[in-house]
């Protein structure tokens, strides 16, 4: 019993040494993003590689997504001959919380992993410690850029995922379920606010700098060669996903 109640403690004890380390990881990282230089280029480079590069796949996520919405909702509404609310369920949903989430997740695992295993690479082949050497500082030259450009991209890849997932439902609603084209629009403007777009848009900027937050973490701590990379590389989306859907509970009850 004793050998149990040790483990357990053993475990607590390790969790919060890592929630520690990563907390201070995050508020070295955060404070050298308002201290010069600035490498605008990296910056930017991010941006197209989070950014751009992630538009495939969450398009069709997001178009699939408000299809299978529209689908499920009027099999459900239909039961209590209410199919006249798939308009507004689809698009409060997506604004609020598939958009968002969904998108995330994609993102975290496409961007996460490639950031962690970019950082892991070179933390095991020492250039990191190269160019630290060579006075660069690595939070500035590696962390830093990559936790702008999520912060920054993820809202607007969310953005592009909640029209599209809305046109998703549309021609579901539209093509196999015969909605009027113009009533399910006006249905969608009427009953849609600022403040649903703007909350998704928010928490779609706490998951972009999640993203890059984990997936620079455990990148730049990686050990132990190309085992240690992929073992980044799975513990940066693995631990991203989880934050994305923790941290999305705890925004719903605040901005709701």
């Amino acid at each position: 019993m004793l050998d149990f109640l040790a483990s357990i403690g053993r475990v607590f004890f390790l969790f919060l040494a890592a929630t520690g380390r990563l907390v201070l990881f995050a508020i070295d990282a955060v404070t050298h993003a308002f201290r010069p230089p600035f490498y605008l280029r990296l910056i930017l480079r991010q941006i197209v590689d989070i950014g751009y590069y992630s538009l495939p796949v969450v398009g069709l996520t997001a178009i699939f997504t408000g299809m299978v919405l529209a689908l499920q909702t009027h099999t459900g509404f239909s039961r209590f001959s209410a199919e006249g609310a798939v308009a507004t369920v689809v698009v409060l949903s997506m604004t609020r919380e598939l958009g968002p989430v969904i998108a995330s997740l994609m993102v975290a695992g496409r961007v996460g992993a490639s950031i962690a295993a970019e950082i892991g690479t070179m933390r095991v082949t020492d250039q990191i410690d190269a160019l630290s050497t060579l006075s660069t500082n690595p939070f500035k030259y590696l962390v830093v850029p990559r936790l702008l450009a999520g912060t920054i991209t993820v809202p607007a890849l969310v953005l592009v995922a909640d029209v599209i997932g809305v046109f998703g439902g549309f021609l579901v609603a539209t093509s196999r379920f015969g909605f009027n084209p113009s009533a399910y629009i006006g249905q969608t403007s009427d009953y849609l606010q600022r403040e649903d777009v703007m909350s998704g848009l928010v928490k779609a900027a706490v998951f972009g700098f999640i993203i890059a937050l984990m997936g620079c973490y455990h990148g730049y701590h990686s050990r132990g060669g190309a085992e240690g990379v992929g073992a980044a590389t799975t513990h940066a989306v693995v631990s991203a996903s989880i934050m994305i859907l923790l941290s999305d509970y705890l925004l719903s009850s605040v901005l709701f």
